[in-house]
């Protein structure tokens, strides 16, 4: 039910790990928090509440490790390095882990959700934005969008395709053209430590270049906690796998 692939990456130069639970279903890719692990998301019991759409051959869930993100709050490297490796982290997730993926599922095709909370959140958007081509639908619980302004940093050209805030609205061509095919699920409490307003000031940006979106409020009484994430992603994953 669970395997673990480890390789070095050119891209990010260092050793990464795909996790995978699950033996048949729709592909998932299920990227951490900040600075997690690709088993953080197994720890915090997120894969528990998934078992029945796994053992039920729904779903097969991978996770990765969130190499940039660990970068970025550890608050020991320069803004031009972080943004550098949130760059090279998305060729990693596209070149290398994408391939992996559909390696796995003998099925050269096939598409992927990705999905994750908080910063695992921006990880899903971005990667749907950049790669529609892979990813069929995002779904981003509690999203942190404007990730320099949330780290206190100063802005870096590098970053600017990294981040779907900033190079959206300048999106035009073949993968605008993709994107509005695809779908971005933006559920969010507003409880605790959340910030919806993240969510709708990433939907605005994606409605004015007409790709399709959704915010869910799941209202006051939930807050940015992996409590949350538990009752939010079983829920769409069995709507939409």
């Amino acid at each position: 039910m669970k395997d673990t692939s480890r390789w070095h990456s050119p891209h990010v130069e260092q050793e990464v790990q795909l996790v995978r639970w699950g033996h048949m279903g729709k592909p998932v890719l299920l990227f951490p928090t900040a600075g997690g692990d690709a088993e953080e998301v197994e720890r915090f019991h997120l894969i528990g509440v998934l078992m029945p759409l796994i053992e039920a051959g729904r779903i097969k869930v991978y996770s990765t490790d969130s190499l940039a993100g660990k970068a970025w709050i550890s608050k020991q490297h320069s803004a031009e390095y972080c943004s550098h490796l949130q760059n090279m982290f998305d060729a990693l997730v596209y070149q290398e882990i994408v391939p992996a993926i559909r390696t796995d599922c003998q099925t050269p095709d096939i598409e992927i959700i990705v999905t994750g909370a908080s910063i695992g959140a921006f990880n899903a958007v971005a990667s749907i934005c950049r790669h529609p081509d892979v990813f069929s639908m995002a779904i981003a619980m509690s999203g942190t969008y404007d990730l320099i302004k949330k780290l206190d940093s100063h802005f870096i050209e590098d970053f600017y395709f990294c981040s779907p805030i900033h190079f959206l609205p300048g999106l035009e061509g073949p993968v605008l053209e993709k994107l509005r095919e695809r779908m971005i699920l933006m559920p969010s409490g507003e409880g605790d430590y959340e910030d919806i307003g993240e969510s709708w000031r990433m939907a605005n940006i994606l409605g004015e270049k007409g790709i399709p979106n959704r915010v869910d409020s799941w209202g006051a009484e939930y807050r940015h906690d992996w409590e949350t994430w538990r009752e939010m992603l079983p829920q769409y994953l069995a709507e939409f796998s």
